[in-house]
């Protein structure tokens, strides 16, 4: 398979639905697992799907995400029209949040999306506007 024979999946996340965030992280576990893919590469692209998943819920009113497959990688593309990040270093730290206590008292905003999008992840950029949108960017190498 070439580059631009990649596998391509699009999901829109809907803002502040939290019975529906999840969905696409969900449905992306059940295609690698119908693809063979390994358990620990799937383990690592759900969870770091889910964490941006329900960040792009929390703080910037949905967005669309493109997962990318190749031979060698999974590709992870969270692009939204949210606020931006004001403090990339201060965002990624553990325990961080900037969640409101009504995203709080439903048992999210934490402060361990980033922290753990970057721990699953094989690599992971941030582009960030303030005002314009924040798009991530994760790989996870095939094993």
């Amino acid at each position: 398979m070439s580059e631009r024979d990649a596998i391509v999946f699009k999901y829109t996340v809907s803002d502040d639905d939290f019975t529906r965030a999840g969905e696409a992280s969900s449905d992306v576990k059940r295609k690698l697992k119908q693809m063979n893919v390994s358990p620990e590469v799937i383990r690592k692209v759900s969870i770091a799907m889910y964490e941006g998943e329900i960040n792009m819920v929390i703080h910037a009113d949905g967005g669309e995400i493109t997962v990318t497959l190749t031979p060698e990688e999974i590709i992870m593309e969270l692009k939204d029209k949210g606020p931006g990040i004001a403090d990339i270093e201060k965002a990624m730290q553990a325990g961080y949040s900037t969640a409101p206590e009504n995203v709080r008292s439903l048992g999210f905003g934490a402060g361990m999306g980033l922290p753990n999008m970057k721990k699953y992840s094989d690599d992971m950029s941030i582009d960030t506007v303030i005002g314009v949108g924040t798009t991530v960017t994760m790989k996870v190498k095939m094993i």
